[in-house]
């Protein structure tokens, strides 16, 4: 049957402006990065983001690479669009991204005008709608010119395939380049794309927060939770059937003596404030003005229900910021 939406969906969630636009995303967002391939039942991956929708998440965040196979989870979500969710298509905001490698030929990866342009087509092709929302080039082409990468974009929104534009994965000097030059087209960047969590603190460190208040532009983080380091989960070991042991984003040798100690420590303090690890680590990443959304995943609706539970709780006090640096130590349990 389709979905009925729930009726207070829009009061939900708090939304922030994404830097100096007129849009608002919710504080946070839902990624189809992992679990939305055809890996895994159709069925649950339904439910999950029905419910995220429910829980009043509207940005959906979604990339040409994601599955396995590549292009898998924008199928997935094109499929609840058409039989679910279409009546609501206004409010939704949907973003993808190109430029990462997904083929072996030259023309499926990079930052060429053809590969960010025709991947974009394929897209929209595969999430059944005219148009995203966010377009993304998905990391900086050191090999492409950064004007035909920008002037894609450009296009993407003057053809009327995107509403706006972002980065991902830029260094600071290229992100700044780039939004000069979007700026001076007349296609402002919206958002930029990083990763950031308690254990990976490198946009406080390359000064990419003060450059998003100074550009103008929002960051929507991904991997707050650290791909689960910043969970419950291995705080005793490595569980069976635990992402450590399958994902090649995240190894087993990271969980060692070292980062248990920290992450316990974490943990304890997120105890004490009556919360988890997990949700601690969502609203640490929040509490940065600059930063519009954190995006999470989800393999089950209980998951992504006490995640999007972080929210509520009260601002984390400055005793309580200066305990998690004390734990809190960029590069714990990450390749950098």
């Amino acid at each position: 049957m389709t979905h009925t939406a729930a009726e207070d969906r829009d009061k939900r969630l708090e939304y922030r402006r994404a830097g100096q636009s007129g849009l608002d995303l919710p504080a946070i967002s839902f990624g189809l990065w992992q679990r939305f391939g055809t890996d895994h039942p159709y069925a649950t991956q339904r439910e999950i983001l029905l419910r995220a929708f429910d829980l009043g998440i509207t940005h959906f965040d979604n990339a040409d690479r994601y599955g396995p196979p590549h292009r898998a989870a924008q199928e997935v979500f094109g499929r609840v669009l058409k039989e679910d969710l279409a009546r609501h298509r206004d409010e939704l905001i949907l973003s993808t991204k190109a430029g990462n490698p997904i083929g072996a030929s030259p023309y499926l990866t990079g930052g060429s005008r053809k590969s960010l342009l025709t991947s974009l087509e394929h897209s929209l092709r595969d999430l059944g709608t005219d148009h995203v929302d966010i377009f993304y080039s998905h990391s900086a082409d050191l090999s492409t010119p950064l004007e035909e990468t920008v002037g894609a974009l450009v296009s993407a929104v003057q053809q009327g395939k995107a509403l706006y534009v972002g980065i991902s994965n830029y260094a600071p000097e290229r992100a700044h380049d780039a939004a000069v030059l979007l700026r001076q087209a007349g296609v402002p960047l919206l958002v930029h794309q990083p990763r950031y969590s308690v254990f990976d603190r490198t946009p406080e460190r390359n000064g990419l927060l003060k450059l998003a208040a100074e550009d103008g532009f929002g960051l929507v983080v991904y991997s707050p939770l650290a791909q689960g380091l910043l969970t419950g989960r291995y705080l005793d070991g490595i569980p069976a059937g635990a992402r450590a042991g399958n994902s090649p984003f995240l190894s087993t040798d990271v969980i060692d003596d070292t980062y248990r100690q920290r992450a316990a420590a974490l943990n304890d303090i997120a105890a004490a404030r009556g919360q988890s690890l997990a949700q601690l680590a969502l609203q640490w990443v929040l509490r940065q003005p600059e930063v519009t959304s954190a995006i999470v995943g989800a393999s089950s609706t209980a998951q992504l229900e006490h995640n999007v539970r972080a929210l509520t709780f009260p601002p984390l006090s400055e005793a309580e910021l200066a305990r998690i640096d004390e734990h809190g130590v960029h590069g714990t349990g990450l390749r950098l």
